[in-house]
Protein backbone atom coordinates (compact mmCIF):
# COMPACT_ATOMS: atom_id res chain seq x y z
CA UNK A 1 0.00 0.00 0.00
CA UNK A 2 1.12 3.71 -0.85
CA UNK A 3 1.09 5.58 2.18
CA UNK A 4 -0.67 9.35 1.81
CA UNK A 5 0.82 12.13 3.18
CA UNK A 6 -1.91 15.24 3.95
CA UNK A 7 -0.73 18.87 3.80
CA UNK A 8 0.54 20.03 7.54
CA UNK A 9 -1.07 23.95 7.55
CA UNK A 10 -0.09 24.70 11.15
CA UNK A 11 2.90 23.51 12.95
CA UNK A 12 3.01 23.54 17.32
CA UNK A 13 5.78 25.50 19.11
CA UNK A 14 8.50 23.21 20.40
CA UNK A 15 9.43 23.26 23.96
CA UNK A 16 13.08 24.73 23.52
CA UNK A 17 14.04 23.96 27.26
CA UNK A 18 14.24 20.55 26.98
CA UNK A 19 15.01 20.31 30.31
CA UNK A 20 11.71 20.91 31.06
CA UNK A 21 10.35 17.72 28.80
CA UNK A 22 8.32 15.80 30.99
CA UNK A 23 6.77 12.21 29.80
CA UNK A 24 3.40 11.68 27.38
CA UNK A 25 2.36 15.20 27.50
CA UNK A 26 3.40 17.03 24.56
CA UNK A 27 2.87 15.25 20.74
CA UNK A 28 4.64 16.49 17.47
CA UNK A 29 2.49 17.44 14.38
CA UNK A 30 1.39 14.63 12.78
CA UNK A 31 0.49 11.08 13.19
CA UNK A 32 -0.02 7.91 11.22
CA UNK A 33 -3.40 6.12 10.90
CA UNK A 34 -4.99 3.38 8.44
CA UNK A 35 -8.31 1.42 8.91
CA UNK A 36 -9.49 -2.14 8.75
CA UNK A 37 -13.34 -3.84 7.80
CA UNK A 38 -13.63 -7.26 7.81
CA UNK A 39 -13.52 -8.51 4.09
CA UNK A 40 -11.35 -5.51 2.85
CA UNK A 41 -8.27 -5.27 5.04
CA UNK A 42 -6.20 -2.64 5.91
CA UNK A 43 -6.82 0.07 3.77
CA UNK A 44 -6.19 3.90 3.70
CA UNK A 45 -2.92 4.43 5.06
CA UNK A 46 -2.03 8.07 5.71
CA UNK A 47 -0.04 10.19 7.45
CA UNK A 48 -1.87 13.34 8.92
CA UNK A 49 -1.87 16.32 11.25
CA UNK A 50 -2.06 15.05 14.61
CA UNK A 51 -5.96 15.64 16.11
CA UNK A 52 -8.65 14.49 17.64
CA UNK A 53 -10.91 11.27 16.75
CA UNK A 54 -14.76 11.22 15.82
CA UNK A 55 -16.10 8.05 17.19
CA UNK A 56 -19.25 6.86 17.06
CA UNK A 57 -21.13 6.64 21.23
CA UNK A 58 -21.76 3.00 20.23
CA UNK A 59 -17.98 2.12 19.03
CA UNK A 60 -17.22 -1.27 20.37
CA UNK A 61 -13.72 0.11 21.91
CA UNK A 62 -15.62 2.55 24.22
CA UNK A 63 -18.01 -0.24 25.77
CA UNK A 64 -15.72 -3.38 25.31
CA UNK A 65 -12.27 -2.60 25.69
CA UNK A 66 -10.81 -4.06 22.31
CA UNK A 67 -7.63 -1.83 22.40
CA UNK A 68 -3.89 -2.73 22.04
CA UNK A 69 -1.07 -0.58 21.84
CA UNK A 70 3.14 -0.76 21.91
CA UNK A 71 5.65 1.44 23.62
CA UNK A 72 8.86 2.29 21.66
CA UNK A 73 11.40 4.79 21.55
CA UNK A 74 13.46 6.74 18.49
CA UNK A 75 16.59 8.13 19.72
CA UNK A 76 19.16 10.66 18.05
CA UNK A 77 22.75 9.39 18.24
CA UNK A 78 26.05 11.24 18.94
CA UNK A 79 26.62 11.07 15.45
CA UNK A 80 23.18 12.66 14.49
CA UNK A 81 21.65 9.70 13.00
CA UNK A 82 18.07 8.85 14.24
CA UNK A 83 17.87 4.91 15.67
CA UNK A 84 14.88 2.96 16.73
CA UNK A 85 15.63 0.03 19.13
CA UNK A 86 14.18 -3.53 18.07
CA UNK A 87 11.36 -1.64 16.72
CA UNK A 88 10.05 -5.27 14.63
CA UNK A 89 9.77 -6.75 18.36
CA UNK A 90 7.60 -4.49 19.10
CA UNK A 91 5.47 -4.85 16.28
CA UNK A 92 5.35 -8.89 16.78
CA UNK A 93 4.18 -8.38 19.83
CA UNK A 94 1.38 -6.28 18.85
CA UNK A 95 -0.20 -8.73 16.87
CA UNK A 96 0.21 -11.48 19.84
CA UNK A 97 -1.69 -8.74 21.76
CA UNK A 98 -4.20 -8.46 18.90
CA UNK A 99 -4.59 -12.13 18.47
CA UNK A 100 -5.23 -12.49 21.93
CA UNK A 101 -7.90 -9.69 22.02
CA UNK A 102 -9.64 -10.68 18.52
CA UNK A 103 -8.18 -8.00 16.27
CA UNK A 104 -6.71 -7.83 13.22
CA UNK A 105 -3.16 -7.90 12.65
CA UNK A 106 -0.85 -5.69 11.17
CA UNK A 107 2.04 -6.41 8.86
CA UNK A 108 5.31 -5.64 10.92
CA UNK A 109 7.02 -4.62 7.85
CA UNK A 110 4.66 -2.02 6.55
CA UNK A 111 3.85 -0.58 10.30
CA UNK A 112 8.02 0.18 10.71
CA UNK A 113 7.69 1.46 7.09
CA UNK A 114 5.20 4.00 7.76
CA UNK A 115 6.72 5.10 10.96
CA UNK A 116 10.43 5.63 9.92
CA UNK A 117 8.46 8.03 7.20
CA UNK A 118 6.66 9.78 10.38
CA UNK A 119 9.68 9.73 11.88
CA UNK A 120 11.66 11.29 8.85
CA UNK A 121 8.77 14.01 8.85
CA UNK A 122 8.86 14.81 12.31
CA UNK A 123 12.69 14.66 12.92
CA UNK A 124 12.58 17.96 14.08
CA UNK A 125 10.47 17.07 17.53
CA UNK A 126 13.53 14.27 18.25
CA UNK A 127 15.05 15.99 21.08
CA UNK A 128 18.82 16.07 21.44
CA UNK A 129 19.44 16.58 25.12
CA UNK A 130 20.72 13.15 26.94
CA UNK A 131 18.60 11.43 28.47
CA UNK A 132 15.94 12.25 26.11
CA UNK A 133 13.96 10.79 23.35
CA UNK A 134 11.26 10.13 21.02
CA UNK A 135 8.21 7.57 22.59
CA UNK A 136 6.20 5.99 19.76
CA UNK A 137 2.64 5.11 20.57
CA UNK A 138 0.78 2.32 18.11
CA UNK A 139 -2.43 1.31 18.84
CA UNK A 140 -5.34 0.06 17.57
CA UNK A 141 -8.66 0.70 18.56
CA UNK A 142 -11.93 -1.22 17.71
CA UNK A 143 -14.48 1.53 15.99
CA UNK A 144 -17.77 -1.16 14.95
CA UNK A 145 -20.36 0.93 16.25
CA UNK A 146 -22.86 -1.57 17.64
CA UNK A 147 -23.91 -3.06 21.51
CA UNK A 148 -23.54 -6.46 21.50
CA UNK A 149 -20.57 -8.63 23.13
CA UNK A 150 -18.59 -9.66 19.69
CA UNK A 151 -15.47 -8.61 18.29
CA UNK A 152 -15.44 -5.47 16.18
CA UNK A 153 -15.59 -5.26 12.53
CA UNK A 154 -13.70 -2.33 11.99
CA UNK A 155 -10.34 -0.94 13.79
CA UNK A 156 -8.50 2.21 13.75
CA UNK A 157 -4.68 1.99 13.70
CA UNK A 158 -2.29 4.54 14.30
CA UNK A 159 0.55 6.08 15.69
CA UNK A 160 1.12 8.87 17.73
CA UNK A 161 4.72 10.50 18.48
CA UNK A 162 5.55 12.55 21.78
CA UNK A 163 9.09 14.15 22.49
CA UNK A 164 10.16 12.89 26.33
CA UNK A 165 12.85 13.45 29.33
CA UNK A 166 13.13 10.71 32.06
CA UNK A 167 10.05 8.80 33.10
CA UNK A 168 10.42 9.86 36.46
CA UNK A 169 10.83 13.43 38.11
CA UNK A 170 13.40 12.42 40.67
CA UNK A 171 15.84 10.76 37.90
CA UNK A 172 17.49 8.08 37.72
CA UNK A 173 17.11 7.04 41.30
CA UNK A 174 16.39 4.17 43.91
CA UNK A 175 12.69 3.71 43.78
CA UNK A 176 10.16 2.98 46.68
CA UNK A 177 7.94 0.14 45.55
CA UNK A 178 4.74 -1.07 47.86
CA UNK A 179 4.19 -4.74 47.24
CA UNK A 180 0.01 -5.01 47.46
CA UNK A 181 -1.98 -8.23 48.42
CA UNK A 182 -4.99 -7.00 48.12
CA UNK A 183 -5.35 -6.26 44.21
CA UNK A 184 -4.10 -8.35 41.57
CA UNK A 185 -3.33 -7.29 38.02
CA UNK A 186 -4.20 -9.94 36.11
CA UNK A 187 -4.63 -14.17 36.67
CA UNK A 188 -4.00 -17.13 34.55
CA UNK A 189 -5.84 -17.68 31.48
CA UNK A 190 -6.54 -13.50 31.40
CA UNK A 191 -5.27 -11.01 29.80
CA UNK A 192 -2.34 -10.42 31.22
CA UNK A 193 0.31 -10.84 28.89
CA UNK A 194 -1.55 -8.83 25.82
CA UNK A 195 -0.42 -5.14 26.24
CA UNK A 196 -4.22 -3.67 26.12
CA UNK A 197 -5.90 -0.81 28.53
CA UNK A 198 -8.13 -2.83 30.60
CA UNK A 199 -4.47 -4.19 32.26
CA UNK A 200 -3.73 -0.89 33.50
CA UNK A 201 -7.48 0.14 33.82
CA UNK A 202 -7.08 -2.18 36.61
CA UNK A 203 -4.18 -0.91 38.34
CA UNK A 204 -5.17 2.40 38.79
CA UNK A 205 -6.85 1.72 42.22
CA UNK A 206 -3.18 0.09 43.75
CA UNK A 207 -1.58 2.96 42.09
CA UNK A 208 -3.13 5.47 43.48
CA UNK A 209 -3.09 3.99 47.41
CA UNK A 210 0.51 3.63 46.74
CA UNK A 211 1.45 7.17 45.26
CA UNK A 212 -1.04 8.49 47.99
CA UNK A 213 1.40 6.34 51.00
CA UNK A 214 4.30 7.71 49.40
CA UNK A 215 5.82 4.92 47.22
CA UNK A 216 6.74 5.27 43.72
CA UNK A 217 5.31 1.92 42.12
CA UNK A 218 3.36 -1.16 42.76
CA UNK A 219 4.84 -4.44 42.97
CA UNK A 220 2.15 -7.19 41.70
CA UNK A 221 1.42 -10.77 43.29
CA UNK A 222 0.27 -13.68 42.18
CA UNK A 223 -3.45 -14.05 41.64
CA UNK A 224 -3.78 -17.06 43.38
CA UNK A 225 -1.82 -17.54 46.33
CA UNK A 226 -0.80 -13.71 46.75
CA UNK A 227 2.98 -14.48 47.63
CA UNK A 228 5.01 -14.54 44.34
CA UNK A 229 5.96 -11.84 42.43
CA UNK A 230 5.11 -11.35 39.05
CA UNK A 231 5.53 -7.41 37.94
CA UNK A 232 5.86 -4.13 38.68
CA UNK A 233 3.00 -0.99 37.08
CA UNK A 234 5.54 -0.27 34.17
CA UNK A 235 8.13 -2.11 34.23
CA UNK A 236 9.29 -6.29 34.63
CA UNK A 237 11.37 -6.80 38.05
CA UNK A 238 14.62 -8.51 38.36
CA UNK A 239 16.32 -9.84 41.28
CA UNK A 240 20.28 -10.19 42.34
CA UNK A 241 19.63 -12.94 44.66
CA UNK A 242 22.61 -15.20 45.93
CA UNK A 243 24.85 -14.48 42.92
CA UNK A 244 21.94 -15.05 40.21
CA UNK A 245 19.45 -12.94 38.32
CA UNK A 246 16.09 -14.30 39.52
CA UNK A 247 12.79 -12.59 37.29
CA UNK A 248 9.57 -13.62 36.97
CA UNK A 249 9.15 -16.55 34.19
CA UNK A 250 6.64 -15.94 31.74
CA UNK A 251 3.42 -17.46 31.89
CA UNK A 252 0.45 -15.56 30.69
CA UNK A 253 0.07 -12.96 33.30
CA UNK A 254 3.03 -10.30 32.45
CA UNK A 255 4.39 -8.89 29.69
CA UNK A 256 6.58 -10.05 27.63
CA UNK A 257 8.90 -6.91 27.77
CA UNK A 258 11.15 -6.09 25.42
CA UNK A 259 13.70 -4.20 27.43
CA UNK A 260 13.18 -7.29 29.62
CA UNK A 261 14.60 -9.34 26.52
CA UNK A 262 17.35 -6.91 26.04
CA UNK A 263 18.56 -7.12 29.70
CA UNK A 264 18.70 -10.87 29.97
CA UNK A 265 20.76 -10.92 27.12
CA UNK A 266 23.23 -8.26 28.54
CA UNK A 267 23.36 -10.62 31.90
CA UNK A 268 24.55 -13.42 30.15
CA UNK A 269 26.63 -11.46 28.15
CA UNK A 270 28.50 -10.86 31.64
CA UNK A 271 28.46 -14.36 32.53
CA UNK A 272 25.74 -14.68 34.92
CA UNK A 273 23.59 -17.47 36.06
CA UNK A 274 19.95 -15.76 35.32
CA UNK A 275 16.52 -18.05 36.88
CA UNK A 276 12.92 -17.23 35.75
CA UNK A 277 11.00 -18.92 38.89
CA UNK A 278 8.55 -16.74 41.21
CA UNK A 279 10.51 -15.47 43.64
CA UNK A 280 8.31 -15.25 47.06
CA UNK A 281 7.44 -12.14 49.27
CA UNK A 282 8.67 -13.71 52.10
CA UNK A 283 12.62 -14.22 50.22
CA UNK A 284 12.13 -10.64 49.02
CA UNK A 285 12.15 -9.45 53.18
CA UNK A 286 14.71 -12.61 54.02
CA UNK A 287 17.00 -12.07 51.23
CA UNK A 288 17.32 -8.03 52.22
CA UNK A 289 17.55 -8.85 55.88
CA UNK A 290 20.20 -11.22 55.72
CA UNK A 291 22.02 -9.39 52.39
CA UNK A 292 21.77 -12.34 49.89
CA UNK A 293 19.32 -10.00 48.02
CA UNK A 294 22.09 -7.43 46.78
CA UNK A 295 20.12 -5.50 44.03
CA UNK A 296 16.50 -5.44 42.17
CA UNK A 297 15.76 -3.94 39.35
CA UNK A 298 12.65 -2.84 36.76
CA UNK A 299 13.22 -3.17 33.51
CA UNK A 300 10.42 -1.11 30.45
CA UNK A 301 10.70 1.16 27.68
CA UNK A 302 9.70 4.30 29.41
CA UNK A 303 12.03 4.09 32.18
CA UNK A 304 14.59 1.56 30.73
CA UNK A 305 16.06 0.56 34.09
CA UNK A 306 15.03 1.55 36.98
CA UNK A 307 17.15 0.67 40.73
CA UNK A 308 14.50 -0.22 43.65
CA UNK A 309 15.76 0.80 46.89
CA UNK A 310 13.15 0.17 49.15
CA UNK A 311 10.06 -2.59 49.69
CA UNK A 312 6.97 -2.21 51.39
CA UNK A 313 5.09 -4.95 52.59
CA UNK A 314 1.85 -4.62 54.87
CA UNK A 315 3.71 -2.60 57.82
CA UNK A 316 7.35 -3.88 56.95
CA UNK A 317 9.88 -2.15 54.94
CA UNK A 318 12.98 -3.36 54.00
CA UNK A 319 16.08 -1.22 52.11
CA UNK A 320 18.11 -3.08 49.11
CA UNK A 321 21.78 -3.40 49.92
CA UNK A 322 22.31 0.12 50.77
CA UNK A 323 19.49 1.96 49.18
CA UNK A 324 21.15 3.35 46.17
CA UNK A 325 21.67 1.99 43.04
CA UNK A 326 23.76 -1.56 42.71
CA UNK A 327 26.95 -2.06 40.33
CA UNK A 328 25.34 -4.50 38.20
CA UNK A 329 21.79 -2.25 38.09
CA UNK A 330 24.27 0.85 37.20
CA UNK A 331 26.38 -1.15 34.38
CA UNK A 332 22.83 -2.78 32.60
CA UNK A 333 21.44 1.10 32.29
CA UNK A 334 24.81 2.57 30.71
CA UNK A 335 25.65 -0.75 28.45
CA UNK A 336 21.25 -0.59 27.51
CA UNK A 337 21.03 2.98 26.78
CA UNK A 338 24.70 2.89 25.34
CA UNK A 339 23.28 0.83 23.00
CA UNK A 340 20.79 2.73 22.14
CA UNK A 341 22.56 6.30 21.39
CA UNK A 342 25.04 4.64 20.40
CA UNK A 343 27.86 5.09 22.52
CA UNK A 344 28.44 1.10 22.94
CA UNK A 345 28.62 -1.10 20.31
CA UNK A 346 25.65 -2.91 18.97
CA UNK A 347 26.51 -6.78 19.25
CA UNK A 348 23.32 -8.21 18.96
CA UNK A 349 21.73 -6.30 15.89
CA UNK A 350 19.00 -4.57 17.91
CA UNK A 351 19.12 -1.00 16.58
CA UNK A 352 17.52 -0.09 13.29
CA UNK A 353 18.38 3.17 11.60
CA UNK A 354 16.24 5.73 9.38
Amino acid sequence: MDIEILPLTEKKPRIQDESQLGFGSLFTDRMFLMEYEEGRGWHSPRIAPYAPFSLDPACAVLHYAQEIFEGLKAFRRQDGEIALFRPLDNFERFNRSARRMCMPEIEPAFALKALKQLLQLEADWIPRSEGTSLYIRPTMIATDPYLGVRPSLKYLFYIILSPVGAYYKGGFSPVKIWISDEYVRSTPGGTGEAKTGGNYAASLRASMEATAKGFDQVLWLDAVERKYVEEVGSMNICFLYDGKVITSPLKGTILDGITRRSILNLIKDMGLEIEERALSVAEIIDGAESGRLKEAFGTGTAAVVSPVGEFTYRDKTVTIGDGEMGELTGKLYETLTGIQYGKVADRHGWVEKL
